[in-house]
């Protein structure tokens, strides 16, 4: 994911975002958490995974839209295509930066999991007009309220309002429901697997990759294929 200088709890240092999109994420989360959050808890987001796990699964048929020749990824073409043809207002810088940052394994090709991902920073940048309309051609009217909770989530977690969740927001994040010894633990496992570039700092994206593991979209995936999580 690049090498971002490292964000330490220091006011005088701050997280220097390695990409246009990224940039606009950060700023679109910070408006987004000055509005406030709903979530009162880290289980109260555990207790919506069902749920929203239910609502994510159905994202299949768009992406089954996006996927024309239907091999198991949307390319660079196909994504291109189908914002043109929803009308979505995307540069082809845009949807570059869009296809290259849900790329997580780099395979020249969005999976179901990156797609979902794909959709919910369309959700949180793209709030246009003819964006809204897009939306309502494929369902994501649907999908708003999911997408909703997952910024909810993050807003609740990014305690300093900053766009980024470190290691010791996520600690605050946990102690405030869990007591113990095992707390500590549990925070850490939790902030391990949302870190993926290991800069101890999270943005939004990484938390979106790290959720759809959490409520068990590769697991479902693995058993409509029919097929055997390695």
């Amino acid at each position: 994911m690049g090498n971002k200088v490292g964000k330490s709890e220091s006011p005088k240092k701050v997280s220097i975002p390695e990409t246009k999109l990224e940039a606009k994420t950060v700023e679109a989360m910070k408006r987004k958490a000055a509005a406030g959050t709903s979530m009162k808890s880290f289980n109260s987001i555990i207790l919506k995974f069902p749920k929203i796990d239910e609502s994510l699964r159905n994202c299949k048929v768009i992406f089954k839209q996006f996927d024309e020749d239907s091999n198991g990824a949307i390319d660079y073409e196909e994504l291109k295509k189908s914002f043109h043809k929803l009308e979505i207002s995307c540069t082809e810088e845009e949807i570059n930066d869009l296809f290259q940052a849900c790329d997580i394994n780099e395979d020249k090709g969005i999976d179901f999991n990156e797609f979902i991902v794909l959709l919910c920073l369309v959700y949180l940048l793209k709030d246009d007009a003819a964006t809204l309309r897009a939306k309502e051609r494929v369902g994501m009217p649907d999908l708003e309220a999911t997408f909703e909770t997952l910024v909810d989530a993050f807003v609740f977690l990014d305690k300093n309002k900053d766009g980024y969740v470190s290691k010791s927001e996520m600690v605050q994040a946990i102690n405030e429901t869990t007591s113990g010894e095992g707390s500590g633990q549990i925070a850490m496992k939790r902030f391990e697997e949302m870190d993926w570039d290991k800069n101890g700092m999270v943005n939004f994206k990484e938390f979106l990759f790290a959720f759809t593991g959490w409520v068990g979209i590769d697991d479902n995936e693995d058993e409509e294929e029919g097929g055997e999580k390695v």
